[in-house]
């Protein structure tokens, strides 16, 4: 795999489990979390901060995350991640997780029509 440029980061779109609102951060790496398979890892998190323009909401995810090290984020709260920049090569896990077993009836079924 090619080393990617610096550019190259991930957007991690999440609803926060304290207030519902939905988030959106961007960091350079997720990796499978030590806490198990229904948690992601996300470091390295990329503030942009310009002295002309003030986000309140950049301004608020900057001192959210001033001292995390690590975010161990449910896959149940994660909405979408996208990766962007160029030279993207894909997530890549340690653990395959492609083998979990999906149980039927987890999934619910769409109401059926009424007959006329």
């Amino acid at each position: 795999m090619l080393p990617k440029k610096k550019d190259a980061h991930y957007a991690v779109h999440y609803r926060n489990p304290e207030d519902g609102k939905s988030v959106t951060i961007k960091a350079r790496t997720i990796a499978d979390s030590s806490l198990g398979i229904t948690f992601v890892a996300i470091s390295d998190f990329i503030f942009k901060s310009s002295k002309l323009v003030v986000n309140p909401d950049e301004e608020a995810l900057m001192k959210r995350f001033e001292n995390v090290k690590t975010l161990h984020l449910s896959i149940y709260h994660i909405i979408s991640i996208e990766e962007v920049g160029e030279s993207v090569d894909g997530i890549t896990f340690k653990q395959d997780k492609s083998n979990i077993l999906v149980m039927p009836g987890a999934a619910p079924t769409p109401p059926t029509p009424p007959k006329s």
